[in-house]
């Protein structure tokens, strides 16, 4: 199995430019090292964790701040709401709303580009964030799109609730509605898929998810994270290309930089 290679510290130039962004981001405490728990017992402990991180985090330079960013990418091998190489150069952390305007015109006129041009290239990843905004519709939506995802049909999900553009609230994401919509994605247990729909599995998924983008200081969608870098809003295909192609180039580098000595260690 191909492993995942480390994150790569970015240069000079890529740090001095994060570390602007970086500054307006609430500290990214509680994203590193897996500090999110997933289950409801001992919330009080978690709370006091997240505190004394907090607390650790502060005092962290902007090196360290850079290098916590990249660790939000996972990596993780099988996971359905991803696509592309586990172990491509950049990965791209998209966090979105179904019911977004703007994240379904990133859907419909950027990212198959992207898709084509750089994920089937093997350079990007992109790995989904359900990051609902817009009240309970937009939750069911990201909660129906997880559980086509557990049946492998997240990305035909996607495609669908951004297929064209929705009038927010208007019951486009009944429960009804996101089930036909699973139908028609080709998920092939819709028992199952309402099972999933309504599980605390999937709940707890969903919240991961938004304590991450809420952690980053997140506030609008679509948003992104390109090896790192920030990118808000549906920005031109060219600005993703250009980001993409300059933490290819970022990651490249510091490979070739750290030697094979390094490269051997990460296997």
């Amino acid at each position: 199995m191909t492993s995942a290679p480390p994150a790569a510290r970015p240069p000079s130039g890529s740090r001095h430019r994060r570390r602007k962004v970086v500054a307006a981001l609430v500290l990214v405490a509680a994203l590193v090292g897996g500090t999110f728990a997933l289950t409801l017992d001992g919330s009080r402990d978690r709370e006091r964790a997240r505190a004394e991180q907090t607390a650790t985090e502060a005092s962290a330079g902007p090196e360290e701040r850079d290098e916590a960013l990249l660790r939000l990418a996972r990596r993780e091998k099988g996971d359905p709401m991803a696509v592309g190489d586990v172990d491509a150069p950049v990965v791209m952390i998209e966090y979105s709303d179904f019911q977004c305007p703007y994240c379904g015109r990133f859907a419909r006129e950027t990212k198959p580009a992207l898709l084509r041009e750089q994920v089937e290239e093997g350079v990007l990843r992109i790995e989904w964030r359900n990051f609902p905004l817009f009240g309970e519709e937009s939750e069911r939506a990201a909660l129906a799109a997880w559980a086509a995802g557990q049946q492998g049909k997240f990305w035909e999900f996607h495609d669908l609730a951004y297929a064209e553009p929705r009038k927010r609230n208007s019951g486009a994401f009944s429960e009804k509605a996101v089930v036909d919509m699973a139908e028609k994605a080709g998920v092939g247990d819709l028992e199952q898929f309402r099972k999933d729909l309504g599980g605390a599995e999937g709940r707890a998924a969903l919240e991961r998810d938004q304590q991450e983008g809420s952690g980053l200081g997140v506030s609008s969608t679509p948003a992104f994270l390109v090896n790192g870098e920030p990118i808000l809003g549906a920005q031109p295909g060219s600005t993703f290309t250009e980001a993409v192609e300059a933490a290819e180039a970022d990651a490249r580098s510091n490979s070739e930089a750290a030697g094979p000595d390094a490269e051997d260690g990460a296997k």
